[in-house]
């Protein structure tokens, strides 16, 4: 049927509807090991583990992922892999099958003993996450006495997962290898859902350590920003009994420091976001798995909850430190600010009284020399009459000039004053 019926479409609704179904776990069947490595890379590294991907794929003759791709599965024979391109890290999972017998003899191998280890050791970027997982379908404690060698007894956490249709176990250590571990008892459970409790763990065990990353951060921060409250805090001592010569300098320094809390918290911020979330994702990765207390030993989430929460709090508590130092800093900036302003208006009024002193000082001087000039511009006007009176007196004009300019001298004076006064009045009105 033609599609041409239909409105036109986003640009964007076919990636946005697929990303729902992202990176979807993988149906795993018991006894499996899982190696499960998280490399935290920037922007090209993380392309160049798009290219070390395609590397191992050429060689086993594999289709290569395309450029747009952030997760890939594929099956290489002696084992399968699972990569996963995130925002900040990748992830790399090994699984390999193990035959029935693993646990009869010794502790099982590694899934890492199947990949190539030259390729293995060229990963790009840093390692910051290296578990090993092994899923059997055993569901009795008393059945492996080789738990013992692979976990520390002293630090042992279990709890049971999936409902009670699991348990799992792990000391949360780094070993000799480099790698922590955790094995999973998955009795008789569903391949699908077994894929399921199995992803849950590898990322409540990512999660964990990417959270983590903002506490040497929020160290480094508090330390600063304890140097920072000290500086604050003079300063706002000083600039309460400091002069109007020290505002300046006050203010240089004010503004010194306000750069140095905005720059950390430019640092600092993106840091402390992304290990919210983190830690957000780990609880809600430990509330997925639906464990419940084994045999009276911690469970993952007691843990979690006694070994994360002050490094946690410690990152709540140095941002929120950050925000309320910045606010203090802009307080105290908008006192000092309003201080300079206020005085720069008293001499801006000073300044204004002084030159409405000497504007009234201007304005008498003019009035002194008014009446010269009345008697200036009458006697030039009273001289031009004179000549008038002159020509005049030949036309029969009968008085003589000197007469004549006698009568038009208290005139011509009082015009001019009037003149005068008529051109100040509308000079003051306007």
């Amino acid at each position: 049927m033609p599609l041409d019926y239909l409105p036109a479409q986003h640009p964007q609704r076919a990636q946005l509807h697929n990303e729902i179904h992202a990176r979807p776990p993988e149906a795993l069947a018991a006894p499996v090991a899982i190696a499960h490595i998280v490399m935290w890379a920037d922007a090209a590294q993380r392309e160049a583990s798009r290219a070390h991907l395609a590397a191992l794929l050429r060689d086993q003759h594999q289709a290569m992922p395309d450029a747009h791709s952030t997760h890939l599965r594929a099956n290489l024979g002696g084992f399968r892999l699972r990569w996963e391109l995130h925002t900040e890290f990748v992830t790399w999972t090994f699984s390999v099958p193990l035959p029935a017998d693993a646990w009869n003899q010794r502790a099982p191998a590694a899934a890492t003993e199947a990949v190539p280890r030259e390729w293995l050791s060229q990963l790009p970027g840093l390692c910051l996450c290296q578990l090993q997982l092994w899923v059997l379908p055993t569901r009795e404690y008393d059945e492996l006495p080789q738990l013992g060698e692979l976990l520390r007894e002293d630090s042992l956490v279990a709890s049971s997962v999936a409902q009670g249709h699991g348990e799992v176990f792990t000391d949360f250590c780094v070993h000799a290898d480099g790698s922590s571990r955790m094995v999973l008892l998955a009795g008789s459970m569903a391949p699908r859902r077994l894929g399921r409790l199995v992803q849950r763990l590898l990322e409540i065990e990512t999660y964990r350590m990417a959270a983590l990353l903002g506490l040497p951060v929020a160290r480094e921060a508090a330390a600063v920003l304890g140097r920072a409250e000290q500086e604050l805090a003079a300063l706002a001592d000083a600039i309460r009994s400091a002069d109007r010569d020290m505002e300046p300098e006050l203010l240089d320094r004010l503004t010194r420091l306000a750069g140095q809390v905005e720059s950390q918290y430019a640092a600092t911020q993106a840091r402390f976001s992304a290990s919210s979330a983190y830690f957000e994702l780990v609880d809600l990765r430990i509330r997925d798995i639906a464990e419940s207390r084994l045999g009276g030993m911690q469970t993952i989430g007691d843990f979690m909850d006694r070994r994360l929460s002050p490094a946690r709090s410690t990152c709540e508590w140095v941002a929120r430190r950050q925000n309320a130092l910045s606010q203090r800093v802009s307080r105290i900036s908008n006192l000092l600010r309003t201080r300079v302003e206020i005085e720069q208006q008293q001499s801006s009024q000073a300044l204004l009284a002084t030159m409405n002193q000497r504007q009234d000082l201007q304005l008498k001087l003019q009035s002194t020399v008014e009446g010269l000039s009345v008697a200036a511009i009458t006697y030039y006007i009273v001289g031009l009459v004179s000549y008038l009176a002159k020509g005049a007196q030949k036309l029969g004009w009968p008085w003589s000039p000197e007469s004549t300019a006698a009568v038009a001298i208290p005139l011509v004076a009082a015009s001019v004053w009037w003149s005068l006064r008529r051109l100040h009045q509308r000079m003051f009105k306007h």
